[in-house]
């Protein structure tokens, strides 16, 4: 939690390494280091960073979970190419705000929850497979065993795992340079 000059609090995403009692900043002229957010115009390159724009004034929309960090690449224009942890390569404009440094508690992949009631406790409900169901419930269901020769889809029909689902005619891809790789 963070309390500001005029004593209002709030919560922020915390990096790895704020510690209690430190001062951290936001706008042009706050340093860049851990905590403090900025522009990416103004972060230089090869800094990592995290909880990122996409849209000026939206707030972070990009690169949040726990241990999660992009690396500022370059300048190009009014646009900063940003490196994100999934190994796409995007255009993100300048005015964008972004937090210098990675999410903390990378360690929380690691928790075993240990039993399925802790599960629900999360809020999470249990979840059945679809090769588990019958014909009419699921297009992977049915047969006799387990049968693997059907193609993967969703419940509704459509094909996943390897089947690109995103849209090409979507705005955005216009600011994205280089996809993932597999």
């Amino acid at each position: 939690m963070i309390a500001y000059a005029d004593g209002e609090k709030r919560y922020i995403i915390a990096p790895k390494g704020l510690i209690v009692g430190q001062k951290i900043m936001a706008g042009e002229n706050a340093a860049p280091t851990v905590g403090n957010a900025l522009p990416l115009e103004v972060i230089p390159a090869g800094f990592t960073i995290h909880n990122i724009e996409l849209t000026l004034g939206r707030g972070g929309q990009l690169v949040r979970s726990a241990g999660a960090g992009a690396t500022v690449q370059g300048k190009d224009g009014d646009y900063v190419i940003i490196r994100l942890p999934s190994g796409e390569t995007r255009r993100i404009h300048g005015k964008c705000y972004a937090t210098i440094g990675i999410v903390g508690n990378e360690e929380r992949m690691n928790t075993q929850l240990g039993k399925a009631g802790r599960k629900r406790w999360l809020g999470i409900r249990p979840t059945v497979r679809g090769m588990a169901m019958n014909p009419v419930d699921h297009p992977l269901g049915g047969g006799e065993g387990a049968g693997k020769g059907h193609v993967p889809v969703t419940p509704w029909g459509q094909p996943c795992r390897g089947y690109k689902t995103r849209n090409r005619r979507k705005t955005s891809s216009r600011f994205i340079i280089s996809r993932r790789k597999k």
